[in-house]
């Protein structure tokens, strides 16, 4: 049985081939587990995931006593922010109605910003997790990103204008206090008041990334199961 499980899938909704990464612990069957979504980095795609060992955490954490579930990580673009920034290209529909029956989520960078939108439309979510989230504060700053189409694009799309959305979406956040996006990190926190927030030392890189998923996936486990 494998544990990593790559399938491509035609998405219309990015118009588009994307792969498909399904990781489940192992000695487990990915089709028999609830599924948690996990949305990469700007520049990276579903592989991205695999070299974050995420499946060697999930096995961590599942033999420590987590309830056994796979994540799905899949191809969003490298500098879409998971938002329908160009015409024929939308990765949140593609979240939303291409991947299956979806119980949580997690991104890093770019991908917390896209974990955090889909959050706004599944409100049913057992779990959302923002981990070094790549949010704005401001349009200035978001343009400079050449990703939305215009101001009025962004501020239908940033999760820092729509905390009021994640109301009742169990969330946790994570960041390292040397991270470039510490501050709207903090940002995050405050007008969330997640179930769970941790700033420990690190940057925004796989130094500080890895060794957290352990923890992450635990604050998932805990709580996806209830669907199982």
């Amino acid at each position: 049985m494998k544990s990593v499980v790559n399938t491509k899938l035609t998405s219309k909704a990015r118009g588009r081939e994307v792969t498909v990464i399904t990781m489940a612990p192992d000695g487990h069957n990915p089709d028999d587990l609830p599924k948690c979504v996990a949305l990469h980095g700007r520049g990276e795609d579903a592989s991205w995931m695999v070299r974050l060992d995420v499946q060697k955490s999930l096995t961590q954490v599942v033999r420590a006593g987590v309830k056994p579930f796979a994540v799905v990580a899949v191809d969003g673009g490298p500098e879409t922010y998971w938002v329908d920034g160009k015409p024929g290209d939308n990765p949140q529909k593609m979240l939303l109605e291409e991947l299956g029956p979806i119980q949580a989520a997690f991104g890093i960078s770019m991908g917390a910003f896209g974990a955090l939108r889909f959050a706004r439309t599944r409100k049913d979510l057992k779990a959302v997790v923002a981990i070094s989230p790549a949010l704005f504060r401001d349009w200035p700053t978001a343009k400079s990103k050449r990703v939305f189409a215009d101001q009025a694009h962004w501020e239908a799309n940033e999760p820092l204008r729509h905390t009021n959305d994640l109301a009742g979406v169990p969330l946790g956040v994570w960041c390292g206090a040397g991270d470039t996006f510490i501050t709207v990190a903090k940002a995050l926190i405050n007008q969330t008041n997640p179930a769970k927030s941790v700033i420990t030392p690190g940057g925004h890189t796989a130094d500080y990334w890895k060794p957290i998923m352990p923890e992450v996936l635990t604050f998932i486990g805990e709580r996806i199961s209830a669907t199982a």
